[in-house]
């Protein structure tokens, strides 16, 4: 039965700091017998001012950050799912991404985020993601990790049920929804859309998450969450304060709910009609 950390972070806007928080989550998770470590959406930089973040997004190969984490990886025999912001090596946009490492700090997986966060709140909030990130195009899972078969999804992906759905179809054991949720959005409906996807795909979901009052002015929702396939709460660590969370993951228990209610299995294809 492996065990998991969830490090709930408070990122602010300089990436040498933030990996120091990271790589100490690291060493601190494997000394207490975790397989791996989940960190939020964006945990080496999060900046909503992008003339002045833009200093620090670089490709992969440039990056400190990467180079960091991936020693850290290797130092301490710990899988890490990192969230960051990169220059794609193809052309150079930006893409909102999750790095996953295996325990010999090699890069197993890279996910970029598909949906991009563009929306207006009644209360002034606004956010243009698109502007300035360049969506991914495919969904990607992870066959042999310390949890089974791992999916990989960003924050905002959590509305989009087709995803989740396409993950559940390949038999995800664990999906990882890493976020920065808003207070508003997340007090309205982060722990209910959690918990649909774990029941829809019939998988545990890993929601690392940021969480209160950062550097760029931000405030994010918190409650890193652990959810099992039948959609309960095994962690939650609450909208306050950053941290490092354990829990441990039953495998057996994804092929137990699959048994007893099957509707992966049972999932038929609705026929494309024409209204009338």
């Amino acid at each position: 039965m492996p065990k998991i950390a969830l490090l709930q972070m408070q990122s602010g806007v300089e990436p040498d700091a933030n990996t120091t928080t990271i790589i100490d989550a690291a060493r601190q998770a494997a000394g207490q017998g975790a397989a791996m470590l989940f960190t939020p959406e964006m945990a080496a930089l999060l900046d909503q001012k992008r003339s002045r973040a833009s200093d620090h997004i670089v490709r992969e190969d440039e990056s400190q950050v990467v180079r960091r984490v991936s020693e850290a990886a290797a130092e301490n025999s710990i899988w890490i799912a990192l969230g960051l912001p990169v220059a794609r090596e193809e052309d150079g946009r930006w893409a909102n991404r999750t790095l996953l490492f295996d325990k010999n700090g090699q890069i197993a997986a890279r996910y970029d985020k598909i949906h991009m966060f563009d929306m207006e709140l009644d209360d002034g909030e606004s956010w243009h993601e698109s502007k300035a990130y360049c969506p991914g195009e495919k969904a990607v899972s992870v066959t042999h990790t310390p949890v089974g078969h791992l999916g990989l999804t960003i924050c905002y992906d959590l509305r989009f049920p087709a995803l989740f759905e396409e993950l559940g179809r390949r038999k995800c054991d664990v999906i990882a929804t890493p976020a920065a949720f808003t207070r508003p959005t997340g007090k309205a409906h982060w722990h209910i859309l959690q918990r649909a996807r774990a029941i829809e795909a019939s998988a545990f979901v890993i929601a690392a998450a940021q969480v209160g009052k950062h550097e760029d002015g931000r405030e994010t929702y918190g409650h890193s969450l652990v959810i099992d396939p039948w959609g309960e709460v095994m962690l939650d660590m609450s909208g306050e304060e950053p941290g490092l969370g354990f829990c441990d993951i039953d495998l057996s228990r994804v092929q137990d709910v699959r048994r007893q209610l099957p509707s992966l299995a049972n999932k038929r294809d609705i026929p494309k009609s024409t209204p009338q």
